[in-house]
């Protein structure tokens, strides 16, 4: 069972191999079922590529990524402005405090992540509580009407005691899966290369 390179996308057999091959494909009914040795039409395999592209694209850690409190931390402090606080509409005056607050670093997922003027009253105390410790707002984690520490932990700070607790933008389980997809199609393809090629079908005992 050698393994041939030189045509690796034409088969990865030599002719001794492909020829044992052919004949136990011919010899092995399977069951009454008969499979040709046909390649895969190239519109599913662009499917198969395409779902797997925006699969990882929709699913990024970079887009998955949690709220922090310092995302809002300027909406927060818009809302003691005169001239939000002079709007007596709860719409109107998240609208304009969304407005103010356009063109930063931040729009992308502050667009990813949306408040009513309720959960942003909600969260303004204790938003404001960090504010007043001088803590990285970053750190902390706004889960529905919670302003929580972040369940991560990264490299060690300056101190060298405390951790980083900021989301990354890349995580272990995208790793995995990256690794495991890889796997998976370097095996199948490996697999089939492994089989005659496709330009030899079975006649299934039609001579």
């Amino acid at each position: 069972m050698a393994w041939i390179f030189d045509k690796p996308l034409h088969s990865l057999n030599d002719e001794v191999q492909n020829e044992k091959d052919k004949k136990l494909w011919e010899a092995e009914s399977l069951g009454g079922l008969t499979e040709d040795n046909n390649r895969l039409p190239v519109p599913v395999v662009f499917l198969v590529v395409l779902t797997v592209i925006t699969a990882f694209l929709i699913t990024a850690p970079l887009w998955g990524q949690r709220p922090t409190a310092g995302l809002y931390e300027a909406y927060v402090k818009s809302m003691a402005t005169p001239e939000v606080m002079a709007i007596q509409d709860d719409a109107a005056a998240m609208a304009k405090i969304v407005s103010m607050n356009k063109g930063g670093a931040r729009d992308a997922q502050l667009e990813r992540h949306p408040l009513t003027m309720d959960s942003l009253r909600m969260i303004r105390p204790q938003v404001e509580a960090l504010m007043a410790k001088g803590v990285d707002l970053d750190e902390y984690t706004v889960v529905g009407d919670k302003v929580v520490i972040a369940n991560f932990e990264g490299a060690l700070k300056a101190d060298g005691v405390t951790k980083t607790r900021k989301q990354p933008w890349w995580d272990r389980g995208y790793t995995i899966d990256v690794f495991y997809l890889t796997t998976f199609f370097l095996g199948v393809v490996i697999t089939v290369k492994r089989l005659p090629p496709n330009t030899w079908q079975p006649k299934h005992g039609n001579h």
